[in-house]
């Protein structure tokens, strides 16, 4: 391992459409698994998803680039041919955007192509691509 592996538990309300989601949508391998819970392969992170109805969805936003971004979201930094074939895999699916696939901060320090959708739990996802590494971090 070359890097740390990223580890996130959250709530869902339902596993079978969690397991449709993340396993068929979003293509991520599942390993273990429970009545109450289902770990997923997430670009070699562990997301496991709980079964936990009360406590689902996003409740709060943030204005960030002129969108109001969840606060509460996750996802993955890919690079610029993964992203672009993540986006077209979200909008083959149906996937509704709570923001569109877009460029932001054009032409400033951390530039980014960024997308965000929900679950079907409700909890947002946010899929971003940079240029380059040097760029994840930039000021």
């Amino acid at each position: 391992m070359t890097r740390p592996r990223f580890h996130l538990a959250f709530p869902v309300h339902d596993l079978a459409a969690a397991r449709a989601f993340y396993g068929g949508v979003l293509g991520c391998p599942e390993g273990r698994s429970s009545a109450d819970w289902i770990d997923f392969d997430l670009y070699g992170h562990q997301i496991v998803t709980h079964l936990a109805p009360d406590e689902v969805g996003h409740r709060h936003t943030s204005q960030v680039d002129g969108e109001q971004v969840p606060v509460r979201h996750f996802g993955v930094i890919l690079d610029l041919e993964g992203w672009n074939e993540m986006a077209e895999r979200l909008k083959a699916a149906g996937i509704r955007f709570i923001i569109e696939p877009q460029i932001r901060f054009r032409g400033e320090p951390g530039e980014q192509a960024t997308l965000f959708f929900l679950d079907p739990s409700g909890n947002a996802l946010e899929f971003k691509a940079f240029a380059s590494d040097d760029m994840v971090f930039a000021r």
